[in-house]
């Protein structure tokens, strides 16, 4: 009796940190159209102090509003560091609706966030943001890590996105301090994080399988590469034909293409840093697009996901693209 109780008991666990894995609804307008558009934006939190928010947020996420507006937008994928310095300590924290409610406003943000937590979240009560999921309409974070699926619409396509908690994962880190992450707090969970990674991957039959997190695997930026992700995550993404990983933590936009794999930071949504000191320590010629200049004042991705490929399109706030690059499905490749 007492082994099974065990397994019943380690069978459970997960659930506590992962979300069973569901297609997503998509809003309205399905007749004509062929494709799923999403906008990507991290490490846009505001400040704690009055107005609770940045120069460089609030040009961002006006131009995120004009653009899905234009482009189109079903959802957007917040890549953490949701709220500076310090997180959140509570679901009836002002900051939900000072630094997020207040500043992504407008029809065309209001679509679904699928949220997950950075290191600054981490320093607070992640807890808190994923029960703000139940206040919100539109803030969606069922737990520290969770998988979303789609069809693509008037096509036999689909698209899954792994959403992790590098920090679980990694290990936090102290920004103001330039410290790598030293090791995750529980050895077990970040384990059973990865391996729960790993089964959903191999299990994966979508045509474009995107994995998103705080921290990047290769940055050129401050931070730089984060060697726990190159050990544990990039061997996954790699052999199991990943499109694209999604992160931010470095305040800049950087696309990085490494044996067919995209690599998307996407960190200009609330501060912005020029900093390139690691650019010789990501693989020679992967670094094809770079940012971080004061001038953009801010920036975000935009992807549109059609039945064969995905498109990336690179935005500064203040109203032009900057790159664009294109990615095949996993089954043309």
């Amino acid at each position: 009796m007492a082994p099974i109780l065990v397994a019943f008991v380690l069978a459970a666990i997960p659930a506590a940190y992962c979300y069973p894995a569901t297609f997503q609804d998509l809003d309205g307008g399905q007749a004509n159209r062929t494709s799923i558009k999403f906008l990507a934006l991290g490490d846009w939190g505001g400040v704690p102090y009055p107005p609770y928010m940045t120069m460089v947020q609030r040009a961002t996420a006006h131009e995120m509003s004009n653009v899905a507006e234009q482009m189109g937008a079903d959802f957007v994928l917040a890549l953490g560091d949701n709220f500076y310095f310090k997180g959140v300590d509570k679901v009836e924290s002002p900051r939900f609706k000072d630094t997020f409610e207040a500043v992504y406003k407008g029809k065309p943000l209001n679509v679904p966030w699928y949220v997950l937590a950075g290191n600054h979240d981490h320093a607070g009560n992640v807890k808190a943001q994923i029960e703000y999921t139940q206040k919100s309409a539109r803030w969606n974070f069922p737990s520290y890590y969770y998988e979303l699926d789609f069809r693509i619409p008037n096509t036999d396509k689909t698209l899954t996105i792994i959403m992790l908690d590098t920090v679980m994962l990694c290990g936090n880190s102290l920004d103001f301090e330039d410290e790598k992450p030293r090791g995750p707090s529980s050895a077990m969970d970040a384990n059973r994080q990865v391996m729960w990674l790993k089964e959903r991957m191999a299990q994966s039959k979508a045509d474009f399988l995107l994995v998103a997190g705080h921290y990047p695997v290769w940055s050129v930026s401050e931070h730089g590469p984060t060697d726990c992700l190159l050990r544990r995550v990039r061997p996954l993404l790699l052999n199991y034909n990943a499109t694209a990983y999604f992160c931010g933590h470095d305040h800049n936009l950087q696309y990085i293409e490494e044996s067919g794999l995209g690599y998307i930071v996407s960190g200009a949504g609330n501060f912005l840093d020029p900093d390139v000191r690691h650019w010789n320590h990501v693989p020679k010629g992967s670094v094809k697009f770079f940012t971080g200049k004061a001038s953009t004042l801010g920036g975000f991705v935009h992807a549109e996901v059609t039945k064969n490929k995905m498109i990336l399109t690179f935005y500064q706030a203040k109203g032009t693209s900057l790159y664009r690059t294109v990615l095949s499905s996993r089954n043309s490749q």
